[in-house]
């Protein structure tokens, strides 16, 4: 099982620094492939996330590509959703965990689709920071419950209603996985619910991916680069479907 979860660990940092994502959402389907339960995965995949947007975020920062601002009260309500989403997950079946999932990949597809392309250095929108605690606190605790980070939802968001550039999203997005995952293994900690040694594995594993991720993130297209998130999500949409459905 070793040797298959170190490519996996560098594949999915890879993804994360270059999608902006935790890395569950891609994670979760490739080791429930593998053979582990989805509550298993699950604690793995938070593990995973903790040491990836920790990096990333630290790599985006120093590119420029970051804007910590608003972030930081998403980030505390994903950190106290996090913490809450961390607790409920085992009281929930796995098959009603992986329908939620199939409809949070649905959603943040359609979202992505349907908003516009904003140019590198065009103006955002801001919200109350009550509005946006709260944005993360739901995200937070939906997220974590289904072993991602958030960001799956939190960039389309950023995108679509907030007018960020593509890029400036993906980095918000990673950041805040650095709160919503942190809390998540919190309170796992406290049920006892994480395999460390599978999760230390992929994480230690998943830093090479994400330093990589990152570096091709600032070398292509805004264009481009929302092409390629689009073709992941129907990607681990396809991907869902077949291990519930066939």
């Amino acid at each position: 099982m070793m040797i298959e979860l170190i490519p996996t660990g560098i594949f999915v940092g890879a993804m994360s620094g270059f999608f902006g994502i935790g890395g569950g959402t891609i994670l979760v389907p490739l080791l429930l492939v593998l053979g582990f339960a989805t509550k298993d995965a699950i604690g793995i995949s938070i593990v995973q996330m903790v040491f990836s947007s920790i990096y990333g975020s630290y790599l985006n920062h120093k590119k420029g590509s970051l804007i910590i601002g608003e972030g930081i009260f998403v980030g505390l309500g994903g950190f106290v959703g996090g913490y809450i989403g961390g607790y409920i997950t085992q009281y929930i079946a796995d098959i009603i965990l992986q329908v939620l999932f199939v409809g949070l990949v649905v959603f943040a597809l359609f979202r992505l689709l349907v908003s516009k392309q904003h140019e590198e250095g065009s103006t955002t929108k801001t919200l109350n920071k009550a509005l946006l605690f709260f944005i993360g606190l739901v995200i937070g605790i939906f997220a974590i419950t289904l072993g991602v980070g958030g960001s799956i939802v939190l960039t389309p968001i950023l995108v679509g209603l907030l007018h960020y550039p593509i890029k400036k999203a993906v980095s918000a997005g990673l950041f805040f996985v650095v709160f919503s995952s942190i809390a998540g293994m919190s309170s796992r900690l406290v049920t006892g619910t994480i395999d460390f040694e599978n999760g230390f594995l992929i994480a230690i594993a998943s830093l090479i991916g994400v330093w990589f991720g990152v570096w091709l993130k600032e070398h292509v297209t805004s264009k481009n680069h929302k092409v390629a998130l689009l073709i992941l999500y129907v990607i681990i949409l396809i991907m869902l479907i077949k291990k519930i459905w066939f």
